[in-house]
């Protein structure tokens, strides 16, 4: 005969031991994105092509005062556009890093493609692509019917040098960049488009 007491007690162990399990999972990428260490650029450092952390949508602006140096970068883009930061100065810069299956990447692609051309001319639009080959990447911007380049970086080489300007942290992350080509702020997580208007602007318009 079996003791309902103790089986009772048998299913309230198994539910607490599911209950511990699930939490001690929920805890585990949070505590992933805990330290000193750029989480973004630690995966890029260990070449596993995760590049999935979330943002939060959090923006960031650094004052004229408390940027570092003006961003390097050389590179070949998809379709083929040499990408030289030497020829950036002037204007804004806006480096929206990014991946094809990312849904807030999806999200905001058509403000990007929105304020590329209300800001012709005016800024430079650049996509740092961090996972994916040239045929996902280009069938992305199809769809989405974007026409400024993007780079390719799965080996995580821009991410790891973008680590002494500015953590990214997640993917999608924007940077936007002043006209002497420094960090003037970053977005993690979607770039709210009337946000991300107001930083280009004021770009484009302080004088530093």
């Amino acid at each position: 005969m079996i003791d309902p007491i103790s089986s009772r007690a048998q299913r309230l162990g198994r539910r607490t031991f599911l209950r511990a399990a699930l939490l001690g999972a929920a805890v585990l990428p949070l505590a992933a994105c805990v330290g000193d260490e750029d989480p973004l650029a630690k995966q890029a450092r260990e070449g596993n092509n995760k590049n999935y952390i979330a943002g939060d949508g959090s923006v960031e602006e650094y004052g004229p005062a408390s940027r570092t140096e003006t961003v390097k970068i050389n590179a070949v883009a998809y379709d083929g556009t040499t990408i030289d930061s030497a020829t950036w100065a002037g204007q804004a810069t806006v480096l929206n890093f990014w991946y094809a299956a990312c849904a807030p990447c999806r999200i905001e692609a058509p403000h990007m493609v929105e304020l590329n051309e209300e800001f012709k001319g005016k800024a430079e639009f650049i996509g740092i692509n961090v996972r994916d080959e040239k045929e996902a990447a280009e069938a992305f911007e199809r769809t989405f019917g974007i026409k400024y380049p993007s780079v390719q970086d799965t080996q995580g080489t821009i991410q790891l040098a973008m680590t002494k300007y500015v953590p990214l942290k997640a993917v999608p992350t924007t940077l936007v960049l002043d006209k002497q080509g420094r960090v003037s702020a970053r977005i993690l997580g979607v770039a709210d488009k009337p946000t991300l208007k107001a930083l280009i602007t004021t770009a484009l318009t302080e004088s530093l």
